[in-house]
């Protein structure tokens, strides 16, 4: 056994990963497939430096695995991983603009000196018709607003209180999949068990697993 080379515990643990999370990126292809002494992965240093950067790209960079393997595996002939860089450069700009929008309204609302705003607050029409959905229904009273909500185009059918709850269709929080509510219980959220999973890891921000 190389003294220059380390077992998949102990590659993982240097990057605070499970070694299960370094065998998803092999299959993945985001990594290649180290050497092995018999059936036990080795990791030299130019092993750890592409997991190293697969760890940027993915968790710090939060770049979907595809495209974490484009960068994790480039060279001096491939741009590719340099496009999917500026890519994912530009997904973040485009939430950082909403997550600033959203905290300087929340911000904003600090300002708010009466107790309950849904009744007392005077500038609450205002805000709903520049910030919802509301403003698209040309009608300043809520509830001839709220009646005419169901013609808008685009605007989701109203469904019968009266009909069955399988007739509602819902986007899949994992792959946004339309899925059909079941007929008991709580409405699924999810078109399957390895889809809950993945939009479990992306909340908490961690690598999939096996």
């Amino acid at each position: 056994m190389s003294e220059r080379t380390v077992g998949i515990g102990l590659a993982a643990a240097l990057f605070r990963l499970a070694p299960s999370a370094l065998r998803w990126w092999e299959r993945q292809g985001v990594l290649p497939s180290p050497r092995r002494t018999g059936a036990h992965r080795r990791y030299d240093e130019a092993d750890l430096r592409r997991i190293g950067v697969a760890y940027l790209c993915h968790v710090t960079g939060r770049m979907p695995l595809a495209e974490a393997r484009i960068v994790a595996n480039g060279g001096l002939r491939n741009h590719r991983w340099k496009r999917a860089v500026r890519d994912q450069v530009l997904r973040l700009e485009a939430e950082l603009d909403q997550l600033t929008a959203a905290r300087d309204y929340l911000s904003h609302l600090l300002d708010c000196h009466d107790g309950d705003m849904a009744t007392q607050c005077p500038y609450l029409p205002d805000e709903l018709i520049k910030h919802t959905p509301r403003g698209e229904i040309a009608e300043p009273d809520l509830i001839k607003a709220a009646r005419r909500a169901r013609s808008m185009p685009g605007r989701r059918p109203v469904r019968d209180e009266t009909a069955a709850v399988d007739d509602e269709t819902l986007a899949c929080e994992g792959c946004g999949q339309m899925i059909r509510a079941g007929l008991l219980g709580r409405p699924r959220r999810h078109c399957s068990a390895a889809c809950r999973q993945r939009a479990y890891r992306r909340r908490r921000m961690v690598v999939p697993t096996d």
